[in-house]
Formats: C-alpha cells, structure tokens, sequence
C-alpha cells in the first residue's frame, strides 16, 4: 500500500484570486472530495474549489470563476457527466445560493466558461435550499420567497412539477417516492406519499405521536416510515398494510446521522463515533469492529465512504502510533469494514511498516512530489473518498492537502 499522490489545493490561488477576498487564498481544511472520469475535485472550507487530472497529476483547473465566488458544495452529475457548484456572493451579503453546472471535457480543458448557471429563475434566499437525488435523477428546490417547493431533472435540468408549501414542514425523498410532512398537531402529524416520478399522490395519511412531546425525526424509507419521539420507543409503520413495529428508546438511542442502504433493505446509524447496521423489522444486524470514528461530529459524512453496492464503509478512525522512543501519538487511520459482517477488511495505518510513498517514476517530470510521510498524511484528515473507478483512495486534510492512496495493482479489499 503506498501514498501516491499529494496535491495542494491551495498552490496557485493567489494568481487566480485577488488580495481584496484573501479568505479564499487562506489555508483552511478540505470538507468535500469527488472523484469522477479521472479528475479529483477538492473543496476547502474556505470555498475554494481545485481540480486536478489524475493523468497528468497536474492541477488543472479553479473551480472559481470569479475572485469574490465562495463554492459551498458540489455535486457530480452521473447524468449528464458534468459537475454541479454551489456558490454564494458578497454582493447579496452571501444570502443566496447560485448553482452552476460544467461538463467533465470543459473541466478538463479548463474552459470554465463553457459551462453555465442553472435555476436561474428560482429565488434561492435563505432559507432556500437545493437537494441533488442521484438515485431517481431529480433536483429538490426550495424558494421560500415563491413558498413553493419545485422539482427538476437533473438529467437536464428541466422543470417537471412543483408542491406548494402551505403547511409544508419538510419533503423527505427515497426510492420512487417523496414523502410530505405537514406541520404536527399536538396528537398527530399529517403525511402524504407522492411519485417521484411526477408528483401525483400514492397515499394520504395521519400518525398518531404522543402529545406534548418533541419528535426527534420522521424519516421514510421506501414503504417505511420511522419516527421517534423524545423519550419514547422508535417506530417503523409499514405505510402500505399499517403493521408498527417498535424498538425500545433504551436499545436504539437516537442517531446523530443516518443512512438508508436501498439495495439491501437496511439503514445505518451513526452515534458517539461508533456505526450500526439495523433493519425494518427493527433487529440489530451489525455492529462493527475496529471502526470507531475519529470525529465526534458525524452529522457531516464528509470523512465516511459507502461503496456503491453497499458492502463497504470506509471512515477515518480512531488509531495510534508509535514513534521510535516508544511514546504513541494519536493518528487517525483509513478503516474499511464489511458492512454486512462489520469486519474491518483492510486498513491504512501509520504504524504498519509496509505502507510506503511511491517512488518517483524515471523520466516521468509530472508527478506531483510527496512532501511529507505516511504518519503525516493520516493527521487531521478531515474528508475521503474512493474513486471506484480507479480503486484509489483519497483524502484531503486541515491544511488542504489532497493525498492519494492505493497499490501498484490497483486497490483490492481484503488483500492488504
């Protein structure tokens, strides 16, 4: 296992950007990493936003087209192969959200130019928002100066239907379909189940909660709907036939994230560092060795992987090192973990003497040099990402360095 590649966001910016928003040239940690047809893009808190070719190992582009544009998220379109940019300005005091899409082969070429603005129309104030599904393929807006939520293809971007928020206190999207949540009642909480497909209603229904007690989440999973109330028991309804299905409040204590694994009818949970694997019949199904979570906030995945067969998790965990002295240091380590057995199957860790940075190769003058060990690259990690692709890992740190890790054969799980 060797340390490849490292790539600094940050080298350059100063060319690009002017000294009137040195912010954005400011040194700050990488929170978001895509990988996608051989560019590796990296976005810093600061909203700088690097591209670079995993080719040539060269930056190639800034994903900023303007010296004032703060890049607050992005998105990969799998659709229409291109990336989507989420920005703010200072020129309406950050206030609203301008979204931009540029394909791949631009990207590549750097002729950002080529790309260009999308929702335009939308009034995207706070607290607007918009929220890419790629597993259906659409686009969720919300503009609450119109009070109407709105739905695109993110294929290409075109209106298909819209809901009109009276009364409207979330939209929760799953597989084919959008559940409505309307605002509570002290007994009950109205819902109503749409097609994703064009909006039409599937089925219209009352939950029934326990009066003056907070709900702590609704969530909807296909036919399932999962709600917990303070103190009280989680429920999974079978929105179909109304079977309920309770789980003790002393045996699922409420997650700080949670996500939904479609393809194999199961959701994981995330709380105090540790992951879980449940099912709707309400059963613990894995809980996971060697993986504890380095952070402590995991509202925020950014440092978690889930592969897209749903088989692998790998997060930045908890690890040591020890030093020649024989004092041990806390580092991080890459561990993937079989999601349906929580075996850690392989692990990228500073005390394993067989993980090495790759020899520069001869007469190749592209490489981007490796400027510092192992050990170091694993400190303060603060997002990952696997490129499937590639079967490389990457991960981006506090200083908004991008490291890429992987073998000479190409990374294989479980033979590390």
């Amino acid at each position: 296992m060797q340390l490849q590649e490292e790539f600094d966001t940050y080298d350059g910016c100063d060319a690009l950007l002017s000294v009137k928003y040195k912010c954005l040239t400011e040194r700050s940690k990488v929170i978001e990493i895509v990988g996608a047809k051989d560019i590796v893009f990296a976005l810093s808190r600061s909203g700088l936003c690097a591209a670079f070719d995993r080719v040539t190992n060269k930056r190639i582009a800034f994903l900023n087209l303007s010296p004032d544009e703060v890049i607050r998220s992005m998105f990969y379109n799998k659709y229409n192969d291109s990336l989507i940019t989420i920005s703010i300005y200072p020129s309406d005091n950050y206030g609203s959200l301008n979204c931009r899409t540029t394909p791949l082969e631009y990207v590549r070429r750097n002729e950002l130019d080529a790309g260009f603005p999308i929702f335009e129309s939308e009034s995207l104030k706070w607290p607007g928002f918009v929220e890419f599904d790629s597993v259906n393929g659409k686009v969720l807006i919300y503009a609450p100066q119109q009070g109407i939520y709105k739905v695109f293809d993110l294929a290409n971007y075109s209106f298909l239907y819209s809901i009109q928020h009276e009364n409207v206190q979330d939209i929760k999207i799953s597989q084919g379909f959008m559940l409505v949540v309307y605002n509570r009642t002290p007994s009950y909480v109205s819902l109503k189940m749409l097609s994703i497909v064009d909006g039409k209603p599937i089925k219209s229904f009352k939950h029934l909660l326990h009066p003056n007690k907070k709900v702590d989440f609704i969530e909807h999973f296909n036919k399932k709907l999962l709600v917990k109330q303070e103190g009280e028991n989680i429920q999974i309804l079978d929105v179909w036939n109304s079977e309920l299905i309770e789980i003790s409040a002393t045996k699922f204590v409420n997650p700080q994230a949670l996500a939904v694994l479609y393809e194999r009818n199961l959701f994981l949970i995330f709380r105090n560092r540790t992951a879980a694997v449940w099912n709707f019949q309400g059963e613990l199904v894995t809980s996971f060795e060697d993986h504890l979570l380095w952070h402590d906030n995991v509202c925020s995945t950014n440092a978690i992987y889930i592969t897209k067969d749903e088989g692998r998790i790998i997060s930045y965990c908890k690890s040591e090192a020890v030093e020649d002295d024989g004092t041990v240091t806390p580092i991080g380590s890459i561990n993937m973990s079989d999601i349906v057995t929580g075996k850690c199957i392989a692990k990228i860790a500073a005390n394993n003497p067989t993980i090495s940075v790759a020899p520069r190769r001869n007469g190749c003058n592209n490489r981007s040099s490796v400027g510092c060990t192992p050990p170091e690259a694993l400190k303060d990690v603060t997002a990952v990402f696997y490129d499937e692709d590639r079967n490389e890992i990457y991960t981006g740190n506090k200083h908004g360095l991008l490291h890429v890790w992987s073998n000479s054969s190409g990374f294989i799980f479980g033979k590390l």
